[in-house]
């Protein structure tokens, strides 16, 4: 290897380096595959190799720092510590990992070097920030292992809490879930001793390329180690009641995410929802051509959501709401209980027009509570998220008054609200100020009247105000100067702002403290002792409401289970409500499913096509195969239908009409036709012309 081969930060004598650049390089060796982001000041920077990768991602300036005497000038690009969550999501969005290393005292507190600590590894399968995630779309960070071609495989989305398991009995069968969740990272295990070492060609080539892989040590993949691993986290005695206590596959794969989960948030971890275990087979099988060529959530001409089933379909109120209706689309059922509670859910909601406009209202002003408790369970909430909780908590009481009289199970499960629900609104909206600053350092969160100590701080930070109004007059009038000005910044505290042409007329008394080009910086002594008593007030105050809203951040914490329990009945009824909005619009009918062969469509027409078009431009058209007889082996019907005709002449649009209307019944919704009686399914296949476009025709 050529030195230019070799990273810059290998060729640097440590020994040589300043103290903090040495610890810089510890921190580094522990996590060589992410990006560091070191604090200092008020900046995360990044050093070495790190810096010209950040300087390149982002077009970022690339400067440099002295790293000791020997050593030099280090590459070095920063970006500012309140801008950290829109650069990390550059970053992850780039297939990046980072190291967050944040300062864990006050300079002024530090005795020597200041503490740093890793705080958290932010992954592309671990994010949890807002403005980093897809509103509508899950984030699942996804562990796959092997024995010979069975696998299990274990997903989580630590945005949302939800955690699954399956044992999977061909490789086929782990690739069309990979490529139905779509996860951002997959953990794989390797053999190598150290799996930072691995290469891409550690990758199995059946493994789909466009996914983004992590390489682990098998080590932490072990079965005994695993399932004691997911014991403790649930504080659970066995896995039976997660159905998984015969799967080790599903129990390493589910053990091995939590690993790293653990490694990867450190004091951020996210509590997970119970696990659940399923499989495969319980569901309507789509492979991924199907689920392409049905275009279920984007198009096959561009892969945009527009045109899609999903698009025709989706008349949310809420983000889980919509994220529910995609994880719907593409997993039907196959238990006609199952799909009949949800049919009789939306029949509800199209004949009782006011049951389902008041609910849509009142489900509209809820926010997405599943990652509203993930942040507040992994203690990065802010007030903002705070408010959002309390406020869709009390709306909970609105949505229970318009369901009181509902009848499905989907819908009466909101009819009472758990009171732990409305006692935690109530802490929150009474403690919390309503508009809240974004930054929990900038102050301003907790009501007055709630904290005497707190009160008494803000009154004194009031008085200090109108000190330095005075102070300004004052020193207006004595010397004469009117432009005079008491201005504060960080760097160099309070000071008289004096312009240059005016600098002559300063008193005695007036020390300089600094020179720019339009003016001139004092100091007096009788304001550097005011200075201390108002940044140190300041820093109280601040620390103090701090304080009072962590307690209230951890609180909320405690009935994260409650309100994740919550956040889905309110997803599903969402989801229901939806289907039952598009089916009144466009005139669906509630499909008969029955246990056999049978599919009898009576005026069917495309569900986006049709929205595509006028109102009453679409032909519908009828299909009738196979309805069999009372022993299900004579058919009234032929089995098979063969459908020519010229280029342009809808050929493909009938195909995924059938397809998708028989998809839309098992998922529960309604189905554009004026009857339909469909067989029960347990695969659709599809294959269409490459060029086809459904919405244009």
């Amino acid at each position: 290897m050529t030195d230019s081969q070799i990273p810059l930060s290998a060729q640097v004598n440590r020994a040589a380096l300043t103290p903090m650049m040495q610890h810089y390089m510890e921190i580094k060796e522990q996590h060589p595959q992410a990006l560091l982001l070191y604090r200092l000041g008020d900046f995360f920077e990044a050093f070495f190799e790190d810096a010209h990768t950040i300087s390149r991602a982002l077009e970022l300036v690339l400067t440099g720092r002295d790293g000791g005497k020997e050593a030099g000038r280090i590459p070095m690009a920063g970006i500012p510590h309140h801008a950290l969550e829109r650069y990390a999501s550059q970053l992850v969005e780039k297939g990046f990992s980072i190291a967050i290393c944040d300062q864990m005292e006050a300079a002024s507190e530090a005795q020597g070097l200041v503490r740093r600590e890793v705080t958290r590894v932010i992954t592309p399968g671990t994010v949890i920030e807002e403005g980093m995630l897809t509103a509508k779309k899950n984030n699942f960070l996804a562990a796959i292992v092997s024995a010979s071609d069975n696998w299990g495989l274990a997903y989580a989305d630590i945005s949302t809490g939800e955690f699954l398991a399956a044992q999977l009995s061909s490789t086929e069968q782990l690739v069309q879930e990979l490529l139905r969740l779509q996860p951002a990272e997959i953990l794989l295990p390797i053999d190598a001793p150290n799996p930072l070492a691995g290469s891409p060609q550690a990758i199995p080539s059946f493994l789909p390329e466009q996914f983004c892989y992590t390489l682990r040590s098998q080590a932490t993949f072990i079965l005994t180690e695993a399932k004691q691993r997911i014991l403790e986290t649930f504080r659970v005695r066995s896995l039976e009641g997660f159905g998984c206590d015969r799967l080790p596959l599903a129990i390493r794969a589910a053990g091995g995410l939590l690993e790293y989960l653990m490694v990867t948030q450190k004091n951020t971890q996210t509590p997970l929802q119970n696990l659940s275990t399923y499989t495969v087979s319980d569901y309507l099988l789509l492979d991924s051509q199907s689920r392409r060529n049905l275009e279920i959530v984007q198009t096959v001409r561009d892969g945009t959501l527009t045109g899609s089933l999903l698009w025709a379909l989706d008349q949310t109120s809420t983000s889980m709401g919509s994220r529910a209706l995609r994880r719907w689309l593409l997993q039907p059922l196959k238990d006609i209980q199952a799909i009949s509670d949800r049919a009789d859910t939306v029949e509800e909601l199209t004949k009782n027009h006011s049951l389902r406009k008041n609910l849509r209202a009142s489900l509209s002003q809820i926010y997405d509570i599943e990652r509203l408790c993930s942040r507040v369970g992994a203690g990065t909430a802010n007030a903002r998220d705070l408010v959002a909780l309390a406020a869709s908590l009390s709306k909970l009481t609105e949505v229970a008054d318009v369901v009181i009289q509902a009848q499905s199970p989907y819908l009466t499960s909101l009819q009472s609200v758990p009171p732990e629900m409305e006692q935690l609104a109530d802490l929150l909206s009474s403690n919390l100020v309503e508009e809240p600053p974004i930054y929990l350092t900038d102050g301003n969160l907790i009501r007055s009247g709630i904290n005497p100590q707190l009160d008494e701080l803000r009154q004194q930070a009031l008085d200090d105000v109108d000190w330095l109004s005075a102070l300004e007059k004052t020193e207006r009038e004595r010397t004469g100067i009117n432009t005079l000005k008491v201005g504060f910044n960080k760097a160099f505290g309070y000071f008289i702002s004096i312009s240059r042409g005016k600098s002559e007329q300063a008193p005695d008394n007036y020390i300089r403290k600094q020179t720019l080009t339009n003016e001139e910086r004092y100091i007096t002594p009788e304001l550097k002792e005011r200075e201390a008593r108002i940044l140190n007030s300041k820093a109280e105050l601040n620390q103090l409401e701090y304080e009072l809203f962590t307690e209230l951040r951890i609180e909320a914490a405690k009935y994260i289970n409650s309100m994740r329990a919550v956040a889905q009945a309110i997803a599903s009824a969402d989801t229901l409500s939806s289907l039952a909005e598009v089916a009144v619009k466009y005139n669906y009918c509630k499909p008969v499913i029955k246990r056999d062969r049978g599919l009898i469509i009576k005026n069917g027409r495309h569900p986006v096509v049709e929205q595509s078009l006028p109102a009453g431009f679409f032909v519908p058209n009828s299909t009738t195969l196979g309805s069999s007889g009372q022993d299900n082996s004579k058919s009234q019907f032929p089995d098979l239908i063969i459908l020519t005709g010229p280029n342009m002449s809808g050929k493909s649009i009938f195909l995924r009409q059938v397809g998708l209307i028989q998809l839309m019944a098992q998922v529960g919704s309604f189905v554009p036709a004026e009857t339909a009686t469909l067989g029960l399914c347990d695969r659709i296949f599809t294959r269409v012309g490459a060029g086809s476009d459904a919405v244009s025709g």
